[in-house]
């Protein structure tokens, strides 16, 4: 075979191989659903300049998707999207990330892991942990209740009065004072969040979060098409200068935080740092959501940005899944009464009613002098746990990022520039479930650290498990 016959063979194999990518190109922005139904395709000019290919490229790649009825043909006009809009695959619309740093994926290991499986990076306390014999007693008493309705009927769409009633209450406690007005029930934490997203967020908007923060806020996002910017966390909240620099870059129309006890890094707000916070805000026309789930740990409170605002700019939610059920599936929204209205319209579009039933469980159970005396023990139970985690994570090279003063959460460091993301996959093949640092960060700068929950690391096999995970991530 002459040379020649070789490199016209090599010149059709480049050229198929780019008018693949071309085809490739136009099916991903489809199906990310960036070009909807009769939205115009690129001009053949414009995309051989902008994918760096020749204009005959283009035309071949264009005749096919034709042919597969992908996009038409205007004559005059130009070419455009004929396909049907594509089901939404929040897999599409955000970077590729390796399986074990997808907060869906690992949200899932944790979620689906069966009872032989250890957990030491999911976000919840043991089973045994919770007030197991309050809850039963609430089921019987829910059980003899006269009034049917609570049994059968719908539930109010803002949700059971005397829970938020009792919510109000507690939130005084915090110096924050809201009327029953303002509170909104909901079907969980995150639902809250979700449906401040679908009041305030339109697709492409921007949000600021820590960097590193409750993997979840990450996936809530995508789902949202809005665009994650971190901001680096520190001890006492997150780092002002950087903060204000993103606000004056990125104009975001959100900030998703916890005040109080930080996921995932087990630190506190300052209020010095809280006060600097609401000023930027508020010279920046931030608003702020709050998620304050982690407040019966704590054991000093630490400053809400709800208190200190008074519920202007800043959105506070909550739920009951951390210290008392996460089968309870039951949050809130407090908010402006103005807000609240809004929020319970888009409560009754996508859920209709709060659960009355399961409303009326919940207060059962935090309205009984059992429930206070069983916050006391759980601070006392997770103080134990630190005090008997972080001396073996110690002992394997991690070194936590600060000593956290309440709470299930320690965020430690792997030695040696270690790969928390390999450490993981190991460990999950040996039978635990790790939660990697990238998870956590939208920058995607945490590769060396882990999350470890110290009310799930009392088994000696979690830390067996893993330095057989570092010794072979190393």
């Amino acid at each position: 075979m002459g040379n020649s016959t070789v490199d016209d063979l090599s010149a059709r194999r480049r050229s198929g191989t780019q008018v693949e990518r071309v085809m490739r190109t136009i099916r991903d922005r489809i199906a990310s659903r960036s070009l909807a139904p009769g939205a115009k395709i690129p001009s053949i000019r414009s995309a051989a300049e902008t994918m760096r290919v020749s204009k005959s490229t283009v035309v071949e790649a264009y005749e096919r998707l034709m042919a597969e009825g992908i996009i038409k043909s205007r004559p005059g006009s130009g070419f455009y999207s004929a396909a049907p809009l594509a089901p939404l695959s929040l897999a599409e619309i955000a970077p590729r990330l390796d399986r074990s740093i997808d907060p869906f994926w690992v949200s899932r290991q944790s979620l689906e892991a069966g009872g032989d499986m250890l957990k030491p990076g999911c976000g919840w306390l043991p089973s045994h942990w919770m007030p197991e014999e309050e809850i039963r007693r609430s089921l019987r008493s829910l059980a003899k209740l006269e009034d049917r309705t609570g049994l059968t009927d719908y539930g109010s769409p803002l949700g059971l009065s005397a829970l938020r009633q009792y919510l109000s209450r507690r939130m005084a406690e915090q110096d924050l004072h809201v009327t029953v007005e303002q509170i909104l029930l909901t079907d969980s934490g995150t639902q809250a969040i979700d449906l401040v997203c679908r009041l305030l967020l339109q697709p492409g908007d921007t949000v600021l979060v820590d960097d590193p923060c409750y993997f979840n806020f990450l996936a809530l996002l995508r789902a949202h098409q809005a665009k994650a910017v971190g901001v680096p966390y520190t001890a006492t909240g997150p780092d002002i200068s950087l903060f204000e620099q993103a606000l004056a870059d990125h104009r975001p129309r959100l900030y998703i935080t916890n005040s109080g006890l930080h996921n995932p890094t087990g630190a506190a707000l300052s209020a010095v740092t809280a006060h600097k916070v609401l000023k930027l805000a508020e010279k920046h026309d931030l608003i702020i959501v709050e998620d304050d789930i982690f407040a019966d740990f704590e054991i000093e409170p630490a400053p809400r940005l709800a208190a200190l605002d008074g519920l202007d700019r800043v959105v506070r939610v909550g739920s009951f899944s951390k210290a008392l059920s996460a089968s309870f599936r039951c949050g809130y929204v407090a908010s402006s009464r103005d807000w609240i209205d809004k929020l319970t319209d888009h409560r009754i579009a996508t859920g209709f009613s709060s659960s009355r039933l399961t409303e009326e469980l919940v207060l059962g159970v935090l309205s009984s002098g059992a429930y206070r005396k069983h916050r006391e023990i759980l601070r006392g139970r997770l103080a134990e746990a630190r005090a008997a985690t972080l001396p073996r994570l110690r002992a394997l090279g991690i070194e936590p990022w600060i000593e956290p003063r309440a709470g299930m959460f320690v965020w430690g460091r792997l030695p040696g520039g270690m790969d928390a993301a390999h450490v993981a996959r190991h460990a999950l093949a040996d039978g635990a479930v790790l939660a990697p640092g990238n998870v956590f960060s939208a920058s995607q700068t945490m590769t060396g650290f882990l999350r470890f929950n110290v009310a799930q690391c009392a088994d000696d096999r979690v830390f067996d498990i893993l330095e057989k995970a570092m010794r072979r991530a190393a």
